[in-house]
């Protein structure tokens, strides 16, 4: 018995889904390095295919070619900031998945915040409308007469 939990437990972690990361080994630079510095700013930046993935992570052709222009610019000496400023000229903004907070970057943060804000007012609002519409059609207590009628109904099923 233990060995067929043991052999299940494997099995389950085999099955779970490891990192994923798209960099194929002939990307990798042989300097440790540099290649850390190339996978910081890869996940920094966004796949315009995939669009909701790094292009660290992505394995669309137009990644592979971003993340081997982060290595060849970082082998050319470039900072991390001029890489990062190499690609935003040439792509816009949008690469960033992390936009930063400018002018025109506003709207991008600020929506949430108002949608969140807006439906919570909506719930608090809908909640205390309903609460009133409880309180002020309030049922009164039945008389006697209605009580014994309804004992009646009660009995005659």
């Amino acid at each position: 018995m233990k060995k067929l939990w043991l052999v299940f437990v494997l099995l389950c972690l085999s099955l779970a889904p490891g990192p994923a990361c798209a960099v194929q080994p002939g990307e990798i630079l042989a300097d440790p390095a540099l290649e850390q510095r190339a996978r910081e700013l890869s996940v920094e930046l966004r796949c315009l295919v995939c669009q909701n993935q790094s292009i660290d992570d992505s394995n669309a052709p137009l990644a592979r070619d971003l993340r081997l222009v982060v290595r060849e610019r970082l082998v050319a000496g470039d900072t991390n900031d001029q890489v990062m400023r190499y690609v935003v000229d040439r792509y816009g903004e949008f690469i960033l998945l992390r936009p930063p907070l400018r002018m025109g970057t506003l709207l991008l943060w600020i929506t949430p915040l108002v949608v969140l804000g807006a439906g919570l007012a909506w719930i608090l609002v809908a909640w205390r409308r309903r609460s009133r519409i409880t309180v002020e059609t309030g049922a009164a207590p039945l008389t006697e007469a209605e009580r014994m009628a309804l004992e009646k109904i009660i009995e005659g099923r």
